[in-house]
């Protein structure tokens, strides 16, 4: 069974960068609705004992097609939550230390770099998706865009996001309204560095 991140923070916590209905809204319907319908489809599909990252890396092995579409769009919409709610603190903000810092300033040559990178593949994916940094087991780096609840995982290069940023609707438009590149701009005053490390760490590590 799947289950939703525990959130340590209260859904106010983030203010003024993410208001609390937003949050309130985003985890416990939104991403509760995911992962509902995630434990449904893959109980029927028979894998529902199947770790997250796995499932997502080997969608064509669920033949039938309405299954792996529900799995694809539920577990993708599970997992890429799970990331984002976990990455984030009242705490956040900043830059991060050690081996992601030394990783970042070598693939994209300073934060602000990478920062004004992955600002702008979030702020230009048409409709609804998310913006990636993801990492592989050699320590590599890389920045993405996908639509829907799609993510790398899907994608078979040996990529996992260590960060996400959500920028469907839900995610910002209640505060921002259609002013996506803002809401893009007060993420980065709650991304919880010391997770996204730990992520990486994680990987490179696995």
């Amino acid at each position: 069974m799947f289950n939703q991140i525990q959130l340590p923070y209260a859904y106010d916590a983030l203010e003024p960068h993410i208001d609390a209905l937003t949050m309130e809204t985003h985890y416990s319907k939104h991403h509760a609705a995911y992962t509902k319908n995630l434990n449904d489809a893959a109980q029927k599909a028979g894998v529902e004992d199947k770790e997250i990252t796995a499932l997502l890396s080997s969608l064509d092995s669920i033949s039938d097609e309405a299954l792996k579409k529900a799995i694809r769009n539920n577990g993708g919409g599970f997992y890429n939550h799970n990331l984002y709610f976990s990455t984030m603190s009242p705490n956040g903000g900043g830059q991060p230390a050690g081996p992601l810092k030394d990783a970042l300033e070598k693939t994209f040559g300073s934060f602000s770099d990478f920062q004004n990178q992955l600002s702008g593949l979030a702020a230009g994916q048409f409709g609804s998706g998310w913006g990636w940094l993801s990492a592989n087991r050699d320590g590599r780096l890389v920045l993405s865009a996908s639509a829907n609840q799609d993510n790398p995982l899907m994608e078979g290069g040996g990529f996992v996001p260590i960060l996400g940023i959500d920028v469907w609707e839900h995610a910002y438009y209640l505060k921002y309204k259609n002013l996506r590149a803002d809401y893009i701009k007060a993420f980065f005053n709650v991304i919880d560095w010391k997770a996204v490390a730990s992520n990486y760490e994680n990987i490179i590590n696995g």
